[in-house]
This record gives structure tokens, sequence and C-alpha cells, in this order.
């Protein structure tokens, strides 16, 4: 009982995590301890769990996936995911409130640096090329300029193929792709918080085959190349604090569309230094230490060793 509900609190802070652009459930995950058994269970989602399912073997087929685990962690990620979408429509509307939260989960991600990284066993010259590649990676994404919203069918199926793929990878995030691909906004904010299932049923579907699929790569990749790999994500990591940084304008453009209102689209953003002697700073600078806190609090106490793969 007491696993269960570990999982479930791991989930929220999943979900959490994912709809902030800019910050990974995966990285959650893995400073949690279950990142490697979650990509394992859901690699077991597979041809002998469907034989199972199919002789009406129940107990076999929910051992098999690891089903408990998996249940408890994505009904966390669920309800996090419903629920946050609701408040950031709010808080995100405010330039102040919108930096504030930036800013917690800057600081978040600053100290889950340190997290994701000392999980690596040996630092050498492949690991350190392999960290310099992934933050690269992560500050070329955040330079790139965000496309048009799109509605079409095949262009949400593969919003839920990247996304997914993004969220479960530690550094990476899946709302931060969403902003790439220009449906942040109709997907994460608009569509889940107003139940749209025009939107959300062809999102859910990319999304449940990409994660069938990329967590097979993930599972050999982490089995052969666990260092190398966890070194990459944790430049990423380091590399989307760029995307995160609390203060920064965004570049808009008015895009007419005939017969409808002109839609307006954020092309890129303007960072720059904030007032530190404004009283709003100050708070921000006081979020960014509560979000370092809280990854070392989960760090600290929610990597239960029940669920850890290390």
């Amino acid at each position: 009982m007491k696993e269960s509900v570990f999982n479930f609190l791991k989930g929220l802070a999943m979900g959490a995590a994912n709809v902030i652009p800019g910050v990974s459930g995966g990285t959650i995950a893995l400073i949690t301890g279950i990142y490697e058994r979650l990509i394992n269970a859901v690699k077991s989602i597979d041809g002998t769990a469907i034989k199972m399912l199919l002789k009406f073997d129940l107990k076999g087929f929910w051992k098999h996936i690891d089903g408990t685990f998996l249940t408890m962690v994505f009904a966390g990620i669920a309800v996090s995911i419903v629920s946050l979408a609701k408040i950031l429509k709010v808080l995100l509307a405010s330039e102040l409130y919108s930096i504030w939260v930036m800013a917690f989960f800057f600081g978040l991600i600053l100290v889950s640096i340190w997290s994701v990284g000392r999980t690596v066993e040996k630092w050498n010259t492949v690991t350190i090329v392999a960290f310099l590649i992934g933050t690269g990676a992560a500050i070329a994404l955040a330079l790139l300029n965000p496309a048009s919203e799109n509605e079409a069918i095949w262009y949400l199926l593969i919003c839920g193929v990247i996304a997914m793929c993004s969220m479960i990878l530690p550094g990476l995030s899946g709302s931060f792709v969403l902003i790439i691909m220009g449906n942040y906004q109709l997907i994460m904010v608009n569509a889940v918080s107003d139940f749209n299932m025009k939107i959300l049923i062809p999102v859910a579907i990319g999304a449940g085959l990409g994660l069938l699929a990329f967590s097979r790569l993930l599972s050999w990749v982490f089995a052969n190349y666990r260092d190398q790999t966890i070194s990459l994500l944790t430049g990423f990591v380091l590399g989307s604090l760029l995307v995160i940084w609390p203060w920064k304008h965004e570049q808009t453009e008015l895009i007419p569309r005939p017969g409808k209102e002109a839609k307006e689209v954020v092309l890129g953003y303007e960072w720059y230094m904030p007032d530190f002697a404004d009283s709003a700073t100050l708070i921000a600078i006081a979020l960014m230490v509560v979000g370092g806190l809280t990854i070392w609090a989960m760090d600290r106490f929610m990597a239960d060793p029940a669920n850890s793969e290390q």
C-alpha cells in the first residue's frame, strides 16, 4: 500500500512536470528511482501480454506488465495533468504569475542537473562528450522558431508520438516540443482544460504508439550504454534551462487567416536580466530556491529503494 501511494505521488510529480514547457517528466522519474522500471514495464506490453489477455489469464497479464505499478504512476500523471492544466491556463495568462511559475521550475531543473548527473557511475571522455552534445542539442531546440498551430488529425497524431517520446526522456520536455511544433496552447492548455476530445483522442493515440515503440529502444539503450545515455540526458537538462528562464519576451506575429480572426504566433524569445531590486524579482528568486528544495526533497524522500532500479 505504501509503495502504491509513493508511485501515485511520483506520477503526480511527473504529470506536473510534463505540463510545464521546459520541464521533463522523465527527469522526475529518473531522480525518484522509477525510470528504468517504468520503461521496462511499458516495454512488457508485448505479444506475450496480448496472448495472456486473450486467454483471460488476467493475473499473469497483470504481473507480466507490472500492472499495479503502471496504474498508480499513470493515474497520478493523469490527475496532475488535468488539474494543473486549469490552474496554468489562469497563471500563464498573467506576465507576473508566468515569471513566478517559470522561476519555480528553473530552480527545480537547476538542482535536477546534479540529481541526474550523479547517477553516472563513471565520468570519462565519452560521457563528457555525450553531456556536451546533449547540452548543445537542447540549446539548439530552444533557439528554433515555433511552427504555427495545426489542428489536422495527422499532425495531432505526430504531436502525440513526438511529445510522448520527449516526455519520457529526462531533460527533454514534451511540452516544449509541443511549443516548437506550434500546438502547446491548443493541446496542453485549451484541449486538456476544456476536455476537447476532437483534439485529445488523436494526440492520445499517437502518444500510446510512441510510448510502446520508444520504450523498447530506451530499454535497450539503457541496458547497453547506461552512463553515456544518462550523461547525454544530463546535458539535455542543462540546455533546457534556456527555455525555462523566467525573464523573456515572446516575439510574436499576427498571421491573417481567410474568414477567421488573425492568429498570434510565437516566433521566438528575447531573454533579459531582471531588476534585482524589484520585489517581484525577489519573490521569483525565492521560488527558484523552493523549486530546488522540491527536487532535493524528492531525491531524499521519494526515491524509495523498493522502487529504485539502482
